[in-house]
């Protein structure tokens, strides 16, 4: 009498291996976009504490010299830091900071002794914030936030 044994093959199917990478791409594609949002939002306070950073040190210039110095964004030639990389490396920061006189206020724009803007803006077009493009805070205390929102939420929460 002759006993024929069944054989178990050991491994996946392919209709299991399909589902099983149905199942990771649709959590890939959950994921990633709440992923981007929260690296954009830990950027956003990157750029806000380097902004407050950046005030302070204007105000310590204004006490020195009777005025605050205006300079391009990510200008090298001041006694500032014109980057937000808390490392202090220009190539690790996600945002580049430059100072410009304030808007006017009431009609008037005010002069660079009495006034000073200060502004962030992403260092390339890889690392832009659609929402929040430039973020920016004045010595009057007024923020403000350029991009695809009008609202200062999503720069100043």
């Amino acid at each position: 009498m002759r006993h024929f044994t069944s054989r178990r093959s050991s491994g996946f199917t392919l209709v299991e291996l399909m589902i099983t990478v149905a199942i990771v791409g649709i959590l890939g594609a959950l994921a990633y976009p709440s992923y981007l949002e929260s690296v954009r939002k830990g950027r956003r306070a990157e750029a806000r504490a380097a902004l407050l950073n950046l005030l302070q040190q204007q105000e310590r210039h204004l006490t020195q010299n009777n005025t605050y110095l205006a300079f391009a964004k990510g200008a090298t030639a001041t006694p500032f830091r014109t980057h937000s990389a808390s490392s202090g490396v220009l190539g690790d920061s996600s945002h580049v900071l430059g100072a410009r006189e304030c808007q006017a206020v009431g009609g008037e724009t005010p002069d660079v002794r009495d006034c000073i803007e200060v502004f962030a803006e992403p260092r390339t077009t890889a690392m832009a914030d659609p929402v929040a493009a430039v973020i920016a805070v004045d010595s009057l205390g007024r923020r403000r936030c350029n991009g695809s929102s009008t609202a200062l939420k999503p720069c100043w929460p």
